[in-house]
């Protein structure tokens, strides 16, 4: 099978490679094996070639100095039979005359010392033979000659390499068909993991289900599911991030509609000067909204931590009830914050914490003054404990049953006696909560010291 783009399978590059290789091992096992062969049969042989050298050698005689053949012609037959090959013999003196046998062999190419004896190849009337020259000096020197053909050397050759190789063969082939079945039932899983993944419909993160005998196939898969998770957090990241926006964004949106139609339904331009810069102010802060939370964003999608760095809380807290402090004063709340006359160092980040004091003021103004026992008090306070500080928001509202706090840090759920207030005010806990995780600070919502009231508190350091 062959995917896109013409480019080959897996299981073709797995199985090409490995037949190579075994194939190539064949191949010079092989050559090995020819070799071992030859040599073996050519030993074989040769040792035969040279005891009928010797016999011919033994049968010689010198008288008076005159080397003579002491072998009939029928005990030459008998010395030199061969059923298969061709044999020659020849029986030279020193000087190199011809004392016996064929004249078609060749005499020797050089002396040999004494007993020698040298193998070599040569070609009679257009046969190739197999030479031994026997050199023999008792006590007149002269040499033996027997040539043999080389047929049945090459015959028994061709069988060794039919009976050897031929098996080697098959049993290739088998192997290349078992490999090819093993290979295929191996990367089986893979295939199970593309048709799930190609599957998958956008925004199913589940994990995908994999039967996976290997190593490596089932490190993919696991690894594929850990990215199905980090796709299920970034998306979940997104939904986060839109209904923030929403959120933070609503109040300032809503103030600008409400000041452009109170400015239209006026023909004083002092009416309108006064609500342009309201919407002016408006837009401020829905721009600085808008920025805290893109760069929130973009830290939580690049999943690095942020960079945490000194922070003065007592000068944030001021700041943050300074801002809220008109609108306090509107809503006849005691707007206060207890703990900044001192200064107060923690590792933080200082768009969080404001972010975290905005919406906790905002959520106390918003749902903590509905108080039945004189004033409504918002109080911010920041506490040393040990090696800890504590910022805290506490209102002395009506409070949140304990049975209910839990789904108050829901987006939309609104606080007690809010049910039409249009604004949902578990959103602002739900921020605060995410907030405080990104600077690893717990964070802890309930009562106030007297039972009374929603305090919400969160611990920085220790």
């Amino acid at each position: 099978m062959r995917l896109a783009h013409g480019r080959p399978s897996l299981r073709q590059n797995v199985l090409r490679h490995v037949l190579v290789w075994l194939g190539l091992a064949w191949l010079l096992g092989s050559i090995v094996t020819v070799g071992v062969g030859q040599w073996f049969t050519q030993r074989a042989f040769d040792r035969a070639l040279l005891d009928d050298a010797h016999l011919i050698a033994s049968k010689v005689e010198v008288r008076d100095r005159q080397v003579a053949l002491q072998l009939t012609p029928g005990e030459l037959h008998a010395v030199l039979f061969d059923q298969h090959e061709t044999m020659l013999f020849s029986v030279r003196g020193a000087d190199g005359a011809l004392l016996a046998g064929d004249r078609a062999l060749p005499p020797p190419a050089a002396s040999l010392s004494d007993t020698g004896h040298r193998f070599r190849q040569a070609e009679i009337d257009g046969r190739s033979f197999r030479l031994v020259v026997l050199a023999v000096n008792r006590p007149v020197p002269f040499t033996v000659t027997v040539a043999q053909s080389t047929s049945e050397r090459a015959a028994l050759l061709r069988e060794l390499l039919a009976f050897s190789l031929a098996p080697q063969v098959l049993l290739l082939g088998v192997l290349a068909w078992r490999l090819r079945r093993s290979i295929t039932a191996d990367i089986a899983p893979l295939s199970q993991l593309r048709a799930a993944v190609e599957e998958r419909q956008a925004g199913d993160f589940t994990p995908v289900p994999v039967r996976a005998d290997s190593a490596e196939v089932h490190a993919l898969a696991q690894s594929i599911n850990m990215l199905m998770e980090r796709l299920e957090e970034s998306a979940r990241a997104q939904r986060e991030f839109t209904g923030n926006v929403a959120h933070e964004l609503r109040t300032p949106l809503a103030g600008i509609r409400a000041q452009a139609e109170y400015g239209l339904r006026h023909r004083d331009p002092e009416v309108w000067r006064e609500q342009l810069q309201g919407i002016a102010a408006s837009e401020t802060r829905a721009s600085q909204a808008l920025d805290k939370l893109l760069a929130l964003a973009l830290a939580y999608e690049a999943g690095t931590a942020l960079q945490l760095a000194p922070v003065r809380l007592d000068h944030a807290v001021q700041e943050a009830v300074l801002r809220f402090l008109p609108r306090a004063d509107r809503q006849g709340v005691d707007l206060g914050a207890e703990g900044v006359d001192a200064p107060s160092t923690v590792q933080a980040d200082l768009t969080l914490v404001e972010g975290i004091l905005d919406n906790l003021l905002e959520n106390a103004l918003r749902h903590g003054t509905t108080g039945a026992d004189g004033r409504p008090v918002v109080t911010v306070a920041v506490q040393r404990e040990g090696e800890r500080t504590v910022l805290s928001v506490q209102d002395n509202g009506p409070g949140i049953p304990p049975e209910r706090r839990s789904e108050m840090l829901k987006r939309g759920v609104r606080g007690v006696g809010q049910p039409s207030s249009g604004t949902a005010g578990g959103v602002g806990l739900a921020l605060v909560t995410f907030y405080a995780q990104l600077l690893k600070a717990p964070v802890s919502f309930g009562s106030g010291p007297d039972g009374r009231g929603w305090r919400c508190a969160i611990v920085f350091g220790g």
